[in-house]
């Protein structure tokens, strides 16, 4: 089974990033390939509801979004998707929010090809507006019918500059309970 996770920030190395390599480290000891993926920072463009992806039935962007693009394959090549961001201004990066529209209404329109897929979202926060962020990611899942692997608390954890989060011991176990339960339910689904 392989596991990818798309990170939202365009800091390199930074809190979000840290965090969902916490989560992938876990994946890859339980014997899952794993991929971690760059968005923030990327050129990428927002839905703007062209209609093109409806009209194609192809599930991609023809809007030259072809970063975006490789991202809808890596999609639905992987049986985990993880969606990382940090909070700006109390909800996701717009990079993590172009992956969301994009995919989400390319892939749509072909149908339900993430139905049943494991998803989690992993956010990265100074002090407010995680669950408001969690929750602009997880309604990608659910609108997808995937099945959503949760922790022991939140799947966030608190820093402002690049590496504070590693600070945040509760942060760093619930991303190693995230991959051990998103690990579980991938053997309970493989053997189905």
């Amino acid at each position: 089974m392989k596991a990818v996770a798309f990170n939202g920030s365009p800091r390199k190395g930074g809190n979000t990033e840290i965090l969902l390599k916490e989560v992938l480290n876990i994946l890859g000891q339980r014997g899952l390939e794993t991929e971690l993926i760059h968005v923030g920072g990327q050129e990428v463009k927002g839905c703007i509801a062209c209609l093109k992806c409806r009209q194609e039935k192809d599930g991609r962007c023809h809007q030259k979004n072809e970063y975006l693009n490789k991202c809808i394959e890596k999609m639905l090549g992987a049986e985990v998707i993880l969606i990382g961001s940090p909070v700006y201004f109390s909800d996701i990066t717009s990079e993590t929010k172009a992956l969301i529209d994009v995919s989400g209404y390319a892939l749509r329109g072909i149908g339900a090809p993430l139905k049943r897929k494991i998803g989690a979202a992993v956010i990265s926060v100074r002090r407010a507006g995680a669950i408001h962020a969690f929750d602009s990611i997880n309604h990608l899942f659910l609108i997808n019918e995937m099945i959503i692997a949760g922790s022991s608390y939140w799947n966030l954890g608190v820093g402002r500059e690049k590496g504070e989060v590693l600070k945040d011991e509760e942060g760093l176990r619930t991303m190693r309970t995230l991959g051990e339960n998103i690990a579980w339910v991938a053997k309970k689904i493989s053997t189905m």
